[in-house]
């Protein structure tokens, strides 16, 4: 199967340059990651696929000024359905596995900083995300002790362009 194609993505307006790869596995059902994000310049665009098992991916437009800001989307991933998302830039993104041996793959149009890297508490009531369970297996200190959403805006605003 063709997973990319420049051209298509080109005609649709998304004509990244992907400079990184990346791939995440969780061995447990219920393990949550993010919701993860990086300050710009370092903002990344990222391309997901589920290349094991499956996976709830979900992402909460972050850009200060948008129509759409604070508001959230997903859809479920699997290696069965072998569908991609295209989250771009200015958005937070986190995951949560619903099988055991999961694994995703990233195309990302930026190189990672660990000194531009935030997230945002998974499962703050102020956005409202309507997980596929409510009870994490595995959930790392870090995603634990993220910032809720209200500190997130009350120390930036919102991503800049």
């Amino acid at each position: 199967m063709r997973t990319y194609d420049k051209k298509i993505f080109e005609t649709a307006g998304l004509a990244d340059d992907w400079v990184q790869e990346s791939e995440s596995f969780s061995r447990h059902r219920g393990t949550i990651r993010g919701l993860h994000f990086q300050h710009p310049p370092s903002a990344e665009s990222k391309l997901i696929r589920v290349t094991s098992g499956e996976a709830f991916i979900v992402w909460v437009d972050i850009r200060k000024g948008s129509e759409t800001f604070g508001a959230w989307d997903s859809l479920v991933l699997s290696e069965r359905t072998r569908s991609v998302v295209y989250i771009p830039r200015g958005f937070a993104n986190g995951m949560c596995t619903l099988s055991d041996n999961c694994a995703l793959f990233y195309k990302i149009d930026n190189y990672f900083s660990s000194e531009a890297q935030d997230e945002i508490l998974w499962n703050d009531p102020d956005i409202g995300i309507e997980w596929s369970i409510t009870e994490p297996k595995i959930i790392s200190e870090r995603d634990r002790n993220a910032k809720s959403f209200k500190v997130f805006i009350e120390r930036y605003g919102g991503l800049s362009a």
